[in-house]
């Protein structure tokens, strides 16, 4: 099975000492009842780049401009468990005024400052590489999920170029 390309945003506000990141609480299929960062599915021929633009866009009634989408990492997440979950997520960072987000049927948007961020309620692997990303750094390498298709059970790190 050929691996399927997703897309997650993190929208950043404030500065410094008052930065924030908008999260949201997923509402239905994967990742229910988690908070995640913004993002999906890239559609069949869409760039991963336009799949962000449209699922900030769907998943909370945000208008970005893709020209400022900054790409900062890319991981790779293997289910052997559950292979159809098995994907490769592009990382980018959003850094332009927005307007407040709106709640949708597959998101409750809200905002975190970056010492807040509910690490406990997220995928696992988020507390290894998205406080660095929040802070300016990037995020390369690959996540194997256990059989209860919540926990890491192993990693490696990854390059831009792999």
């Amino acid at each position: 099975m050929a691996i399927r390309d997703v897309c997650v945003v993190y929208i950043l506000r404030g500065h410094a000492s008052d930065a924030q990141v908008l999260l949201g609480y997923k509402r239905t299929g994967m990742g229910l009842g988690r908070v995640v960062g913004i993002g999906g599915n890239a559609e069949p021929g869409e760039s991963v780049v336009d799949a962000a633009v449209r699922e900030v866009r769907e998943e909370t009634g945000l208008e970005i401009d893709a020209a400022l989408l900054e790409p900062v990492g890319r991981l790779v997440y293997r289910f052997p468990s559950r292979d159809s979950w098995s994907q490769r997520s592009h990382v980018f960072v959003y850094r332009a005024p927005v307007v407040e987000p709106v709640e949708t049927d597959e998101i409750v948007p809200a905002w975190f400052g970056l010492d807040e961020v509910p690490y406990d309620r997220m995928w696992d692997d988020a507390r290894r590489w998205l406080p660095a990303v929040l802070r300016g750094g990037t995020a390369y390498g690959s996540y194997t999920f256990g059989d209860d298709l919540a926990t890491v059970v192993a990693e490696s790190p990854g390059t831009p170029a792999a």
